[in-house]
């Protein structure tokens, strides 16, 4: 019997823990480490999603961003990379970046929406500001993101 009691408590407290791996708690924004970029001479402090998970939470569940935070998404490989926003509760802009730092394309996505936006072609980085940043600072696809990731 007290196997089985110490087994359930082992059992309990690894389900505790898995529900907050990395100080993150379900239903709560992350918040990660930033870098500094640039947009010609608009500055960025991106927050940085490197790993599956970091990725799969992003901006979720975060009622409010300044005006020049965002996240950046960094991938192992480029690839075709798609997004949605379900549990994201702010309206974002989102670029596709190429590993040279340009944009490839933008798009605009509505809060808690399931919609896929994707990007043209294989890229590795992919950088979500409120919506609206990138046109309001005249940013289109074709320019150059500057920032440690680029090392330009």
């Amino acid at each position: 019997m007290t196997y089985i009691k110490t087994a359930f408590k082992v059992l309990a407290g690894l389900l505790v823990s898995s529900a907050s791996v990395g100080g993150w708690a379900q239903g709560e924004p992350q918040h990660l480490n930033t870098i500094q970029l640039s947009a010609g001479m608009h500055l960025i402090h991106a927050e940085v999603a490197q790993t599956a998970q970091e990725r799969e939470i992003g901006l979720m569940f975060r009622r409010s961003m300044p005006v020049n935070d965002g996240m950046l998404f960094v991938f192992q490989r480029p690839g075709m990379q798609c997004f949605w926003m379900r549990n994201t509760l702010i309206p974002l802009s989102v670029a596709f970046i190429a590993d040279d730092g340009s944009i490839v394309n933008l798009d605009e996505m509505q809060a808690q929406t399931e919609n896929s936006h994707c990007s043209a072609k294989p890229v590795r980085y992919v950088l979500e500001m409120n919506q609206g940043w990138f046109e309001k600072r005249g940013i289109k696809a074709g320019m150059n993101l500057r920032g440690q990731p680029w090392s330009n």
